[in-house]
């Protein structure tokens, strides 16, 4: 009987696992208090910070964690959300929980103090005591934006002449878009300093690029020299493209991939709003034109681009502007040149082959941030900057803009408004592809770039 009960306990045991053979693997805690008050509140200062200039839901709350372990507080909990964020820690069942919450401002991208402050949270995890991390924060929350006022306006417009060298305009149209771009940024920065809610500034920058626009049409339908063969329609697509660059579609994109739905749904909305505010600056400013007898000829046919050299001059115009409108330093400058004429090879290549541009443009997305998450950690470049950088010159500027001339042209007729609306839908399609290509790419990339670098610490253990 004993025999039959030993093998029967063999075979369960084989099966299945008893609980009291399991260990006791409570640790007996001897934290100080104020010491784990210290190590929250520096880890959600740099979690708020991160969140600030741009970095994702995902990023801010891996950055938490490991701060906290770190520096030996864990586990903690982390709850970010799209203006707050919130970390809790549990010493023991008999304690209070230490609970802090800070709210977070409206993202500003600066990704050269994002560049610092993740270099930070690897010295700290390399052993950097808690005073010397204390005073290394303060000094990069205190850092300036990288580029004087001055200099941003200038990138703003030099994004317009990236975009208005993609679809070969000429100089005359060149040099208009980008006194067109400047005259928006200086509108949109007068509007900051007396605190207007941005979504205006959205309507006044997006209705001076029209303004602009139709002021060089009737220019040209009056016989100015120098433009006769104007297409004022590259000057608004360049303007839209402008006032899109600066929103965080590939962070919300990624937040939603991620889990963080409510950071996402934040995210989204705010960009839907924003979009809006440009969509009604232009309708607008297509009403106004319309009414001086100003207004443009519909055609319904996608801007066609130049030529092949003259679109990798303006990929990297781009690139390099929104780099520095984002505040890079020159290394994040440099790779995100590289990696938009990567994307911009990739999006060509695909369109060549006969796939449609939404495909084509996700593909694009797809490697320039696949490629992006692999060199970024190795050259200490943020991830999330680089493919930023990168999608911007397949931003759809002048599908929405033939959208909204189509809606604003058709006089309530059926047929315009269906073409209009199918036109933005089809713009909209290429948003939607630009995120999630370059969600996927972080996505797929960070298993293998993980892979890489456990593989570079074990050669350096072994040696």
């Amino acid at each position: 009987m004993d025999r039959r009960k030993d093998w029967r306990q063999r075979i369960v045991g084989a099966i299945r696992t008893d609980a009291a053979s399991r260990p006791m693997t409570e640790a007996i805690l001897t934290i100080d208090e104020v010491y784990a008050r210290k190590v929250i509140d520096l880890a959600m200062r740099i979690a708020e910070l991160l969140t600030s200039v741009g970095a994702s839901a995902n990023d801010v709350a891996l950055a938490t964690i490991r701060v906290t372990g770190s520096l030996g507080i864990r586990p903690v909990h982390v709850d970010v959300t799209y203006n707050s964020i919130g970390v809790s820690y549990h010493r023991y069942e008999t304690d209070v929980p230490i609970t802090l919450l800070r709210v977070v401002n409206a993202p500003v991208p600066d990704h050269s103090k994002l560049q610092q402050l993740q270099a930070l949270v690897a010295e700290i995890e390399a052993g950097l005591e808690l005073e010397q991390a204390r005073v290394r924060f303060h000094a990069i929350r205190r850092l300036p934006f990288m580029y004087r006022p001055a200099i941003i306006v200038l990138a703003q417009g030099a994004l317009s002449v990236g975009v208005a060298l993609l679809f070969g305009a000429s100089w005359i149209i060149t040099v208009v878009a980008f006194l067109a771009a400047c005259g928006a940024a200086m509108a949109q920065r007068l509007m900051s300093r007396i605190r207007m809610p941005f979504f205006f500034s959205q309507i006044v920058g997006a209705f001076v690029v029209t303004a602009v626009a139709a002021g060089t049409s009737r220019l040209a339908q009056l016989g100015v020299p120098l433009l006769e063969d104007a297409r004022p329609s590259i000057i608004v697509a360049a303007g839209i493209v402008l006032m899109l660059a600066g929103m965080s579609v590939v962070g919300a994109a990624q937040d939603a991939i991620d889990g963080f739905a409510l950071t996402a749904g934040g995210r989204i909305l705010d960009l839907a709003l924003l979009t809006l505010g440009v969509v009604i600056g232009i309708v607008g400013g297509l009403w106004v034109a319309r009414a001086l007898g100003m207004g443009f000829v519909v055609s319904s046919d996608a801007t066609a681009l130049g030529a092949l050299p003259v679109q990798f001059f303006g990929v990297l115009v781009v690139a390099v502007a929104v780099a520095v409108w984002n505040g890079a330093g020159l290394r994040t400058i440099l790779v995100s040149a590289v990696l938009g004429s990567i994307a911009w090879a990739g999006y060509s290549a695909s369109a060549a082959a006969g796939l449609e541009v939404a495909v084509a443009s996700a593909i694009g997305a797809l490697v320039a941030s696949f490629i992006g998450i692999l060199v970024a950690h190795r050259l200490h470049v943020p991830s999330i900057a680089v493919a930023t950088a990168a999608i911007v010159p397949m931003v759809p500027g002048s599908a929405v803009f033939r959208g909204l001339l189509e809606l604003v042209e058709s006089d309530g007729g059926t047929e315009g408004l269906v073409l209009g609306v199918a036109t933005l839908i089809g713009a909209g399609t290429i948003g939607i592809a630009l995120a999630a290509g370059s969600s996927l790419g972080l996505f797929l990339g960070a298993p293998l770039r993980d892979t890489v670098q456990s593989r570079v610490r074990a050669r350096g253990r072994i040696r």
